[in-house]
């Protein structure tokens, strides 16, 4: 059974939705996953419960053994799945009590979550503390393995060096002209992580161009009437801008009647999962990533149509990063499961022995190759890609121009932080 804890009025739906495949309880062995991200809130709608969406459609293809080789094991390594669902709001406190809750009451064998940088950052400590194997699904500040090492987190996706590196490589792959330039991103350290890696980047890859604007609303703000005049009365000839969420559908919709995406080039690091809930209103001729090479970015493989098939008979939309985020992070964590109990004689892992088996792993996923080797073999890299929005012949806001990077093109070496490797020239990118 789908066990679904939150504060929102959407409980009842998620919790029916779970109940819905859960089915009676089984004599067979269990491998209890606690699964945190945003289910209310303004990160809900377009990342938060579409990544929920994706878990739960994967754990119950899994639980079926109906997922494509190598992944066609039911459960893990024969385990029944059974997630418990915690909503990510409240900020780091809470989520700190909710993190030693799912271990010291619900007594899951893994933690896989976290959306917020600030969350990532919090939780991390905690999770070594208590000796926890647990997965970071997404959250993208760089600081998590470049200030600190650990034994028993990990995380499963890029951080958003990728993000920043890939988008000043696209801008000069498509012969953007970048004279001056502007950010708005969000007060924290997502924001600031993300500004810093691009302007850095810039400096490489359009030395003569300049800064005209940094703005830093705060996380949340949700109204953006004043950054909007700042950037309009620049008038940069690109505005970067890694607002996520609700922030980022806002700006949009905000943005869009004053002009802003006429004015100036505008690119957003992270803003595919935007696209779907917009639909029509997402305005054309942005440059968006995606923070790697999901939805109409990803990879023509048979594990990715799989994929796209299974999320859109579920849901009809097509599957964006947050989603993307999780399907890795459960197909990483199944096969290390089912690595680390052929190694102890088949028994349930513990987390020392899952941590063995997921240190400097790779595992295809959706996306693409997945390797954990950076941070100690805790950090992943991974494929990235950027696509400029216009609509179809069907009339649809969808993503061209599509230019895809290589993991060791747009990603720091093992031994090198980002912002370093960036100041440095990027030494030892591979991009052809």
């Amino acid at each position: 059974m789908f066990d679904v804890r939150k504060r929102s009025g959407i409980a009842a739906l998620l919790a029916g939705a779970a109940l819905a495949f859960g089915g009676a309880a089984q004599a067979q062995e269990t491998f209890k996953v606690g699964i945190v991200t945003f289910l209310s809130g303004q990160a809900a709608q377009s990342f938060g419960v579409p990544a929920w969406d994706g878990g739960k459609v994967m754990i119950e293809a899994f639980n079926a053994g109906t997922a494509p080789a190598p992944y066609d094991k039911k459960g893990f390594g024969g385990m029944e799945i059974v997630p418990v669902v915690i909503d990510e709001a409240g900020g780091a406190t809470v989520q700190v009590q909710e993190y030693r809750n799912l271990v010291q009451r619900e007594n899951v064998d893994v933690v896989v979550g976290y959306v917020s940088s600030g969350d990532c950052l919090a939780i991390a400590p905690v999770a070594e503390e208590l000796k926890q194997f647990t997965i970071l699904y997404d959250c993208g500040t760089p600081r998590i393995f470049e200030d600190a090492s650990y034994e028993y987190v990990f995380r499963t996706a890029a951080h958003a060096t990728q993000d920043n590196v890939g988008l000043a490589r696209y801008l000069k792959a498509k012969g953007v002209e970048v004279n001056t330039y502007a950010g708005i991103n969000q007060d924290y350290a997502w924001g600031h992580d993300s500004w810093a890696d691009f302007t850095a980047a810039m400096k490489q890859v359009y030395p003569e161009a300049t800064v005209s604007a940094e703005l830093f609303p705060a996380f949340g703000a949700g109204q953006y009437g004043t950054e909007i005049s700042a950037l309009l009365q620049a008038r940069p000839d690109l505005i970067h801008s890694s607002l996520w969420g609700g922030d980022n559908q806002a700006l949009i919709l905000q943005g869009l009647p004053r002009g802003l995406f006429q004015r100036s080039q505008v690119v957003f690091s992270a803003g595919d999962h935007a696209m779907p809930p917009l639909g029509a209103n997402y305005p054309e001729g942005v440059i968006v990533g995606a923070r790697g090479a999901y939805g109409y970015m990803a990879p023509d493989t048979e594990l990715n149509r799989w994929w796209t098939k299974l999320y859109m008979d579920a849901y009809n939309v097509i599957p964006v990063q947050a989603p993307y985020r999780m399907a890795q992070a459960l197909t990483g964590l199944k096969l290390a499961v089912e690595k680390a109990m052929e190694a102890n004689g088949g028994k349930k892992p513990t987390s020392e022995e899952l941590a063995a088996a997921m240190k400097n792993f790779s595992w295809e996923s959706p996306a693409g190759l997945i390797e954990m080797t950076n941070g100690g073999g805790h950090q992943a890299i991974q494929p990235i890609a950027f696509g400029r929005s216009m609509k179809n012949d069907a009339g649809e806001v969808v993503l061209g121009d599509i230019v895809r990077f290589p993991a060791r093109c747009v990603n720091p070496p093992a031994d090198m932080k980002g912002i370093d490797w960036i100041n440095a020239g990027f030494p030892g990118a591979q991009c052809d």
